[in-house]
């Protein structure tokens, strides 16, 4: 049993791609109004308010972790934000690991732990996952950035 870990994946809150192009939309559209409104009147200072909120929010969620994975022990960790708990799932009770597709939607929110028809979900950004099968036929789907080096860190951990 080693110290080092086999895989580490940290997966932050606020750098999905799509997420962040609407929240500056958003921004813009205020600046925007801002900048159209007559008189800068009391309403227009609200605007330029909610425009450098979000951009300062969308910052702050940039460096907000929302869950890390990790592979040591012939488990896989998921700790996640703040007051969630930490999910070890026993790689000696997995039959079935793939890379696959995590969801077909183009917009997908950020899930933790989440028990639905028989799967349970860790999602924060990207399109691909690892798919665990365990002997009862209960499936983990893991959305990761970097899903080749989690499963060829899975297979090794498993071949051990």
């Amino acid at each position: 049993m080693s110290d080092k870990p086999a895989f580490i994946e940290k997966q932050y809150l606020g750098r999905e791609f799509i997420p962040i192009t609407i929240r500056l939309v958003l921004a813009m559209f205020c600046f925007a109004a801002y900048f159209f409104t007559d008189e800068r009147e009391r309403n227009g200072n609200l605007l330029i308010v909610v425009g450098f909120a979000i951009i300062i929010i969308s910052i702050i969620m940039g460096f907000l972790l929302h869950f890390r994975t990790r592979i040591e022990n012939k488990s896989i960790l998921l700790n996640g934000l703040w007051t969630t708990r930490l999910v070890k799932i026993d790689l000696n009770s997995i039959v079935k690991a793939e890379k696959g597709v995590y969801s077909r939607y183009l917009f997908n929110n950020p899930v933790y732990n989440l028990h639905t028809k028989g799967t349970i979900r860790f999602y924060t950004a990207g399109n691909d996952a690892i798919h665990l099968t365990d002997r009862d036929g209960l499936i983990y789907i893991i959305g990761s950035q970097h899903a080749n080096e989690f499963l060829r860190a899975i297979k090794e951990e498993v071949k051990k």
